[in-house]
């Protein structure tokens, strides 16, 4: 049986006590190992038995000699015992050495990084080349910044590798199979994304390693990437934008770490719906980029989003629609309101407005207009285009004989006479046509009859009197007749200057039909050319895409 160093001194000390007395007993044992021996035999070391006896015919001399003897036998024996006791305890058991599952993890620990250095590739031969397999998962799809050409997200780097120093037979150690240990204390591959944005490469947040005991290695660190995207807004708001995130090792070639696809489908499992964009679909591929005699191996994960349009089609589009049909209803005003060319210049203001709130949201590219960016340009000449119409037919509208427009002959049977009818208007009649006066007034003719005849003769003065009132009487009727036609003259220049004026205003009336049929086709045409593009790309569904799923290595 064996005791402790305590055991031991405690033990040596009482028997150096009784030798000294000559009067060993039980009862001077504390502990229950001697208890109820008569016997002076000491068990804790079977081969020394010491006997005493009484010194009744021994001298003194004597028997001080052996008991100067016996205590530097003990002596001996004491440190003999302190020194080859800790190789007796290095023989017993692993399971009865530790006491708790947290002491047999630490003397884990301590044995598998003593001597371990992180720095160093964890490699058996010199071509020996670690595989480290790659996944991604995204978690949240934070921003897709149009403007500044930036993808913002929240994702998860999945790597796994082998390390052959970090492996342990599992019976040793009360069946441990794996630990987790900080990622700082362990050789890492320095994989980053190559298409970052913010200087930030790695991006990833140092998590605990998962240690398996073969020597696989988990690390699942937790990143926020900002990595460029060229943005393709040529349809925006229905555009679909493809973002793409490139991995690979830093410094270590395919010869010494080579990347090993995980999963072709991004784990989307845990995937935050974002309220602007829809992720069709994320796929990875394997790539290779040749630098000298060294070949770099890279994954990229390629990000098909579709935007989802309903904020601008209500806030963008929408009044865009309506304000190309209030461009139209401008020629439906009567030409006498002043409002036609109010209501086009602040139809035009609007829609500058909205452009400039475009602009602020898409990136500011030559290469490519944007949909609605075409279509705001296209309802602004077709504003600018109805205001100078609107003017022209407002001229029209005013002009009258006293401007020194006459109105040919042509110009009257096409506007009032056939288009009126094209465009189901009532036609112009003329009211106000008059027949022209004789330009010679009768002569008044003298009296005739028997009585005048009879009379004739009679006396020389009254014949005389009588045609004085005659004449008298023709004057008068010449004024009257003069009078009469000067009135008759003005009455018809002013019915005239009247008929031209409707006829005027009847001609702009027409070109306001036609100008209101000919913008709203137009308006409707060019809505429908410019937007079924778009809307046929945003309905149509990606085909899929065949791959196969890599193996695992």
């Amino acid at each position: 049986m064996y005791f402790s160093a305590e055991i031991y001194e405690a033990v040596i000390t009482r028997s150096l006590i009784s030798v000294h007395t000559h009067r060993p007993h039980a009862a001077s044992f504390p502990y229950p190992l001697f208890a109820g021996s008569r016997k002076p035999v000491f068990r804790i070391f079977p081969a020394i038995s010491v006997h005493t006896q009484q010194s009744s015919s021994v001298g003194s001399t004597r028997s001080t000699a052996r008991a100067t003897i016996m205590k530097l036998v003990f002596l001996l024996l004491f440190l003999l015992s302190w020194i080859f006791c800790p190789l007796c305890l290095a023989n017993i058991d692993a399971k009865s050495e530790f006491v708790s599952l947290a002491e047999m993890e630490d003397a884990l620990l301590r044995n598998l990084f003593q001597g371990y250095q992180r720095w160093v590739r964890p490699i058996l031969r010199a071509n020996d080349t670690i595989r480290v397999r790659f996944g991604l998962k995204i978690s949240q799809l934070v921003d897709v910044d149009e403007k500044n050409q930036l993808m913002t997200t929240n994702v998860w780097l999945c790597q796994e590798w082998i390390d052959y120093k970090l492996r342990w037979n599992p019976e040793k150690y009360g069946g441990i199979t794996s630990i987790r240990v900080p990622s700082e204390n362990i050789w890492l591959p320095d994989i980053v994304l190559y298409e970052n944005a913010d200087g930030r490469f790695e991006g990833s947040l140092m998590t605990k390693a998962i240690v398996r005991y073969n020597g696989m290695i988990t690390w699942t660190p937790p990143a926020s990437y900002k990595s460029a995207c060229a943005m393709d807004v040529t349809f925006f708001p229905f555009d679909r934008q493809n973002c793409t995130m490139k991995f690979g090792s830093w410094t270590y070639d395919g010869h010494m770490v080579d990347l090993v696809l995980m999963d072709f489908q991004v784990d989307r499992k845990d995937f935050f719906d974002n309220g602007e964009w829809e992720i069709l679909s994320a796929t990875g591929a394997r790539g290779n980029r040749k630098d000298g005699l060294y070949s770099y191996p890279f994954i990229t994960y390629s990000f098909i989003l579709k935007r989802l349009p309903l904020f601008y089609t209500l806030f963008l589009i929408i009044p865009c629609l309506g304000l190309s049909f209030l461009t139209v209803l401008v020629f439906y005003l009567p030409s006498d309101e002043g409002e036609k060319l109010s209501l086009s210049t602040s139809v035009l203001v609007s829609l500058t407005v909205f452009l400039l709130v475009i602009e602020e949201i898409i990136p500011s590219s030559s290469k490519v207009i944007p949909l609605i960016g075409e279509y705001l340009l296209f309802i602004m000449i077709f504003v600018t285009l109805s205001i100078i119409v609107t003017v022209f037919v407002i001229n029209v509208h005013h002009r009258s004989s006293a401007t020194y427009h006459p109105m040919s002959p042509w110009v009257r049977d096409l506007f009032l006479q056939k288009l009126p009818k094209l465009l189901c208007m009532r036609g112009h009649i003329d009211r106000y046509h008059y027949p022209e006066l004789a330009p010679e007034s009768p002569e008044l003719k003298p009296r005739s009859g028997g009585r005048r005849g009879g009379q004739r003769g009679g006396a020389h003065g009254q014949v005389t009197s009588v045609g004085k009132e005659d004449e008298a009487c023709a004057s008068m009727m010449e004024k009257a007749i003069y009078s009469v036609r000067y009135i008759s003259r003005h009455i018809r220049k002013e019915h005239f200057i009247r008929e031209v004026v409707q006829d005027w205003k009847f001609v702009a009336q027409v070109l306001d039909r036609i100008f209101l049929w000919a913008f709203l086709s137009v308006s409707v045409l060019g809505t429908i050319l410019i937007f079924t593009p778009a809307l046929y790309m945003f309905f149509r569904i990606p085909p899929p895409t065949a791959s196969e799923t890599p193996p695992l290595h």
